[in-house]
């Protein structure tokens, strides 16, 4: 079972904006809305620096950006203290998807196998290709490759942590062949 308290990236802070410590921050999110009703978020700097504020005022800055206002900042110099830090939030604050939907952070760790039970390995990336998004699955022979379609998922069960997937000619299995000199 996954922790629901996880936290995931919604935005990155690109640089202070103005003189009262505002912050323009690049949305890393495709759901709509998500910046709108925004309440409080946890910054992680690329230091490892953590912290926990609310967030006081939200505007767009461009087509994929918003101007925050964030509690703990009321000084340009403050905000640049967390330039490039990762806005976050708490996995349960997600909207729910449509039925078969899921989010990428759903899916990362999930083990694939095979409708017959083979292990193909864990799923720890997703790729955009342009014929469509692939999943990668590692294990220790190797890499899979597998078709992120309806007709290669037989199903996901992101609560036991699997996805199974119909063989397909469509995988690309790639295998470790390192050898000690």
């Amino acid at each position: 079972m996954r922790d629901v308290s996880e936290q995931i990236t919604i935005g990155k802070i690109v640089k202070p904006f103005g003189v009262k410590g505002e912050v323009r921050v690049e949305s890393l999110s495709d759901v709509p809305g998500r910046f709108e009703g925004l309440k409080a978020v946890t910054l992680e700097s690329p230091r490892g620096r953590t912290l926990s504020t609310a967030v006081t005022r939200v505007r767009r800055g461009g087509p994929d950006s918003y101007l925050l206002g964030l509690e703990s900042f009321s000084t340009p110099e403050e905000a640049a203290v967390f330039r490039g830090a990762l806005l976050k939030i708490p996995r349960g604050q997600t909207p729910p998807l449509p039925e078969g939907h899921y989010y990428e952070f759903e899916l990362i760790g999930l083990t694939v196998l095979e409708e017959g039970g083979r292990v193909l390995g864990t799923l720890d990336d997703i790729v955009e290709t342009p014929g469509g998004h692939v999943f990668v699955a590692h294990s220790d022979r190797g890499e899979v490759l597998i078709p992120a379609t309806r007709t290669t998922v037989a199903s996901v069960d992101v609560g036991r942590g699997i996805m199974v997937v119909r063989q397909s000619d469509a995988f690309v299995e790639t295998h470790d062949h390192t050898h000690a000199l």
